[in-house]
């Protein structure tokens, strides 16, 4: 998988990622005010379905939709993407940039490392 997403496609993802399985209904109902329009949701899933980070299943009348892509797949290749794109693929450089910009204090620094730290050992 080396596809991005839009915006848009990408905050029906986040309501697809916690739901599960939604309607387009309820897809619509956990977006923000104001609401899309029906078929701009509907026209979206279609889109993330020929993207193939959705597929759907038949429900009643209609269908329900879910995701074939996990967040985590998804956020590791967006990170990679970020770091190579801007970061020339550093993640030292990555890291050092969000400490400076975002003025992290010494304990989420710590916490950051340790993390790190523990995966490695996995």
């Amino acid at each position: 998988m080396n596809k991005q997403l839009t915006k848009a496609e990408e905050q029906i993802m986040q309501v697809l990622w916690m739901l599960k399985v939604a309607s387009v209904k309820e897809v619509i109902e956990k977006l923000p005010e104001p609401k899309p329009a029906y078929n701009t949701v509907s026209t979206i899933i279609r889109i993330l379905e020929t993207k193939e980070f959705v597929a759907h299943k038949p429900e009643g009348r209609g269908y329900v939709y879910y995701p074939i892509v996990d967040k985590e797949t998804y956020s590791n290749q967006s990170l990679h993407k970020l770091m190579n794109g801007y970061f020339n693929g550093s993640f030292k450089s990555l890291v050092s940039f969000f400490v400076k910009e975002n003025n992290m204090d010494i304990n989420e620094l710590e916490s950051i490392l340790k993390e790190i730290d523990k995966n490695k050992k996995l």
